[in-house]
């Protein structure tokens, strides 16, 4: 079956990875590791640290992204919730048209959720940074949530839009970027440290799941601003981290020239559904910078495209979000996959 319908990764892995595993000792399974006795949570954060110019102990460290997200939001607005006027502030705004998990997991520790808007433009969404601001201002919330890239639509933040943003806001509302689907499209992270050195209220996360092709192994990390002490104790594990996902991490960290022909392979993709299907009626090919891709479609074919998809073996995510129902998600694979995916909503959408 070809899974183009999770954002999973259909390419191989870097070589650097392969040779990890092959060359992993299992002897080391049986001990801890001993960089905790360092003052370190783990190689990977050291190197993460290296990486972006960040202090090691303002690296996070989670199994994947999913635990960066649950760990933040559970302790800002359960543990750690502050009050306004003698009440808990358990307040968390989430983008519209984003990832369900985000509702879900401030539901899980009693928190409650206001939807902000994402607009519709042309042939993207996008946020509106004045709009953001002024409803951080008037609502109050403890947490801010961003995506950048926003799954399922696919746009995402300029640097200077997240600054401006963090500089108009109150600064007792924590600021949480999912950063899962970036690098994509842009290298740029020379923006990250400034900003979590200045902002102490801004948390990052960020996964080997999606641009380094690994959400098997289950590792994500983060940066977060000065002056969190107890929620760092919060979050670093005593023994440390799977010694096995450290090796092929450090690996996938050090393979960037891979990751970036892969990425290369999926501009490829966008360019070619763009192309083939953007002029069509009923079709809208959404701009994206993240390992997706969303399209409108005329969902009068949706039925018979999913069986056409489903005897190729091949599966997509149709949409069934409010207001993106008319809408296809599209993981960016190999050429082979996007080709045959193309081919096929063109042959059903004409013998409609």
């Amino acid at each position: 079956m070809n899974f183009l319908d999770r954002n999973e990764f259909n390419f191989e892995p870097s070589q650097k990875v392969v040779e990890a595993i092959k060359n992993f000792d299992p002897k080391d399974l049986c001990f801890y590791t001993r960089i905790y006795d360092q003052g370190k949570k783990s190689v990977i954060s050291v190197r993460v640290g290296e990486i972006y110019g960040v202090p090691e102990e303002q690296v996070l460290l989670t199994y994947g992204g999913e635990d960066m997200l649950k760990n933040a939001i559970h302790y800002f607005l359960s543990i750690n919730s502050q009050e306004v006027n003698g009440t808990p502030n358990t307040k968390i705004l989430i983008p519209e048209f984003s990832w369900w998990y985000y509702n879900k997991v401030a539901q899980e520790c009693g928190g409650t959720f206001e939807m902000y808007p994402l607009h519709e433009k042309e042939d993207t969404f996008a946020y509106d940074i004045d709009e953001v601001i002024e409803y951080t201002n008037r609502v109050h919330p403890r947490m801010l949530l961003l995506a950048s890239p926003n799954n399922p639509t696919g746009n995402g933040l300029t640097p200077e839009e997240t600054a401006r943003i963090l500089e108009n806001i109150p600064s007792d509302t924590i600021v949480l970027i999912d950063e899962a689907y970036a690098s994509f499209i842009s290298k740029d992270t020379a923006y990250i440290a400034p900003l979590v050195n200045k902002y102490s209220n801004l948390i990052i996360s960020r996964t080997l799941s999606k641009f380094y092709g690994l959400p098997g192994l289950r590792c994500g990390f983060g940066f977060i601003g000065k002056g969190h002490d107890q929620f760092l104790s919060y979050v670093n594990k005593y023994l440390g981290y799977n010694r096995f996902s450290e090796a092929v991490a450090l690996a996938a960290l050090d393979s960037d020239d891979h990751y970036r022909h892969v990425a290369d392979d999926m501009e490829w993709g966008r360019q070619l559904y763009k192309k083939e299907l953007g002029d069509l009626p009923g079709f809208k090919v959404y701009k994206s910078v993240a390992n997706f891709i969303l399209i409108k479609y005329p969902v009068e074919i949706k039925d018979k495209l999913m069986e056409e998809l489903k005897a190729q073996d091949y599966k997509i995510k149709f949409m069934t979000d409010k207001g993106l129902e008319s809408c296809l998600r599209i993981t960016l694979g190999r050429k082979e996959q996007t080709q045959v995916v193309c081919d096929t909503i063109k042959r059903v959408y004409n013998n409609k």
